[in-house]
């Protein structure tokens, strides 16, 4: 009797042993993502501009998942009623799945934390830090004041943000550098410009809510600095300066030729409606009228590599703020 007692609690003592290891083994292991927050576009061809980015983040951190959100509702509306329209698909077998369904920051990572993921690096291709950047700030700031009574199961572990490529305020990185960065980024446009003997004219998107024009202006003092030989100048659609208060400025620059290209991530339809249009108003023909010679050119930010990077350095200082290893 005593040896089958004895037995007994062996076996059972193993049992309950074997549980416990079992039991170990599937504790949650963290799960690392990564969010591009872009404005994004609904000219199909202008989103190469915003795959190269995913892309290029994507090679360099091949087991960590790049999602992209689009923090523009409007657009995202427009998306959304693409991909209700049978037809559509059927047309533009391009586009993926994911800019077809396309959602905005909040719905992105709620579905990266039902999945799982608890780091999560949100990276926006903002240009300046500005309404759309500041939101998403915002967003970010709420989900992480969610706090559990058990901290095991808070929604994240790290949810981190990153900067624009003109940077944002704060002393751990400071804004002037990462508009340096952005100059330098952008030699080839120069080195166009002064092929041609031309101005280099950007436009920004800007805004009529946000006093988003330091930065711009900023960096148009640095790239005057830094490309003395060529006349650099930017105007926006939106908010200061818009084009009409550039133009003297353009004619005092004693050069007819103007290379004009955007300051934004997609050649989208700011860069081939209000800029290079056909009509009257377009900033080519305004500026064609004023006696300039103007040659658009129709690439987003976003296609060229060098810029492309910026996002990946600000991405990963982000994460290595955050305590967040990128795979």
């Amino acid at each position: 009797m005593f040896k089958r007692i004895l037995l007994s609690v062996v076996i059972g003592g193993c049992l309950m042993s074997s549980s416990g290891l079992k039991a170990e083994g599937h504790k949650s292991k963290d799960k690392t993502a990564i969010v591009l927050a872009m404005f994004g576009t609904t000219v199909e061809p202008a989103l190469k501009g915003l795959i190269n980015i995913q892309t290029r983040i994507a090679k360099k951190y091949p087991n960590t998942p790049v999602k992209i959100a689009f923090t523009s509702n409007i657009i995202r509306k427009i998306w959304q009623k693409r991909a209700k329209d049978p037809n559509y698909a059927k047309t533009h077998t391009e586009i993926t799945p994911e800019i077809l369904q396309v959602k905005g920051p909040l719905a992105c990572i709620a579905d990266l934390q039902d999945e799982g993921y608890n780091n999560i690096v949100v990276q926006p291709t903002h240009i300046a830090p500005a309404e759309e950047y500041l939101d998403l700030c915002s967003y970010i700031k709420g989900l992480n004041s969610i706090k559990t009574i058990k901290k095991r199961f808070a929604p994240f572990k790290n949810l981190v943000v990153g900067r624009p490529a003109l940077g944002t305020f704060g002393v751990d990185f400071p804004y002037e550098k990462d508009i340096e960065k952005a100059a330098e980024s952008l030699a080839d446009d120069v080195k166009l410009a002064e092929k041609n003997d031309a101005i280099l004219l950007y436009m920004g998107h800007g805004n009529d809510y946000f006093p988003s024009a330091g930065s711009y202006l900023q960096f148009q003092s640095v790239m005057q600095k830094m490309y003395p030989k060529t006349p650099i100048f930017v105007g926006t659609v939106e908010g200061f300066p818009q084009l009409p208060l550039v133009i003297p400025l353009l004619k005092k620059a004693g050069k007819k030729k103007i290379i004009l290209k955007p300051l934004m991530i997609v050649a989208g339809d700011h860069a081939r409606n209000d800029m290079a249009g056909s009509e009257d108003d377009s900033w080519k023909n305004i500026l064609k009228k004023e006696g300039f010679e103007v040659t658009p050119v129709i690439n987003g930010l976003g296609e060229s590599n060098t810029f492309a990077d910026i996002y990946i350095s600000h991405l990963e200082d982000a994460a290595k703020s955050g305590g967040i290893k990128l795979k």
